[in-house]
């Protein structure tokens, strides 16, 4: 075989490692973004139902004075996430900008009352919750009437119900098609070096002996196709930061590294398990075989 022969085999070799490395990387991409979602469901579940807030307008004579000391106490409550207190200049500015000003002018004093804006826990974000903490605050001799949207608690809690189990079931089949696209990248890139394969047999190598040197590839190759599959979803999560920087508050730092082990044991797991058996066979195969 002359060198230009022996230069087009090696560039072609390079090529197809180079595009498996690719594939493998895209594949751990989808896998990264599964283990993103599935860490961080219960936090954007969370997230949504604590943005929910529950409107406690108090009575007109309650002076702002009252009403802090009303916050202070409500705030102990172990369902209460957080409360902001809405002033009645506030609460006026806001009216006016619904309303308008000429809406407001035929009143003699401002009818717009001291209320309170309540984040709950996301644990009590339940109708039957809601119902119980509605009772505990309604208690006060302050409070005039609690506003809040049932029917819009109970759309997102059965929303988030179909949501969760769509969303498994996607997360499971793109799990499996990840390992199925993985191994069949393997198997071709570990098929295509079968004669060599057999040229070692010949010579006497064992079958230990044999898979070695593909293991071997087979690690690096996973780490690598990890490696690229990490700096493409940390490019993608950097950029979605910007445009939606508040969802992104409830990824945390923990479950950034969870993923990215996962993604790199995957890689290094699938490729590893995939050349072992597709090894195995190619030294089971005899001669005749190699050619199909």
């Amino acid at each position: 075989m002359s060198k230009e022969e022996n230069k087009i085999i090696r560039r072609r070799l390079r090529n197809a490692y180079a595009s498996s490395i690719i594939s493998i990387s895209m594949v751990l991409l989808l896998i990264g973004v599964a283990t993103l979602l599935i860490v961080n469901a219960r936090s954007v579940s969370d997230y949504f139902k604590e943005n929910m807030q529950l409107s406690v307008l108090l009575k007109q004579d309650v002076t702002e004075q009252q009403a802090q000391q009303y916050q202070t106490s409500i705030e102990t409550l172990p369902f209460i996430k957080g409360a902001h207190l809405v002033t009645r200049e506030e609460g006026t500015a806001e009216l006016e900008e619904m309303l308008g000003k000429d809406f407001l002018a035929v009143f003699e004093t401002s009818p717009v009352p001291l209320s309170l804006e309540i984040s709950l826990k996301a644990d009590y974000v339940e109708p039957d919750s809601v119902a119980i903490v509605r009772k505990a605050l309604s208690a006060s001799p302050l409070v005039e009437e609690i506003e809040y949207q049932q029917s819009l608690i109970e759309t997102l809690n059965a929303n988030l119900a179909k949501i969760s189990l769509v969303l498994g079931v996607f997360i499971l089949l793109m799990l499996f098609i990840s390992f199925v696209l993985i191994n069949n990248t393997v198997r071709l890139n570990v098929f295509s070096r079968r004669f060599t394969v057999h040229t070692m047999q010949l010579v006497g190598a064992t079958r230990a002996f044999i898979r070695k040197p593909f293991m071997a590839g087979a690690v690096v190759q996973g780490l690598l196709a990890s490696l690229l599959a990490l700096a493409v979803l940390t490019g993608v999560l950097f950029l979605l930061r910007s445009s939606v920087a508040q969802l992104f508050a409830v990824i945390d730092t923990k479950s950034l590294l969870l993923v990215g082990g996962t993604v790199v044991v995957c890689g290094v797991l699938i490729c590893v398990i995939s050349t072992y058996f597709v090894v195995n066979k190619l030294v089971s195969l005899d001669k005749d075989h190699l050619y199909y």
